[in-house]
């Protein structure tokens, strides 16, 4: 999958192997920053900059 396509919240989930409720709360604390919110408040992701965001944050634990 293209890293250049804008992931739902859900997709993202599947892609990682986690649950739609783990990207949420994620993404509701500050701990992803998603590349859009749209204006009804749902997220889109960019799969390469999710992938690093996760290394920044396992670097840091």
């Amino acid at each position: 999958m293209s890293g250049d396509r804008l992931l739902t919240s859900g997709q993202l989930a599947k892609e990682l192997g986690i649950s739609h409720q783990s990207i949420t709360h994620y993404a509701r604390t500050g701990q992803l920053e998603p590349a859009l919110v749209t204006p009804g408040g749902q997220y889109r992701w960019n799969l390469d900059d999710v992938h690093r965001q996760l290394r920044e944050m396992r670097k840091r634990s």
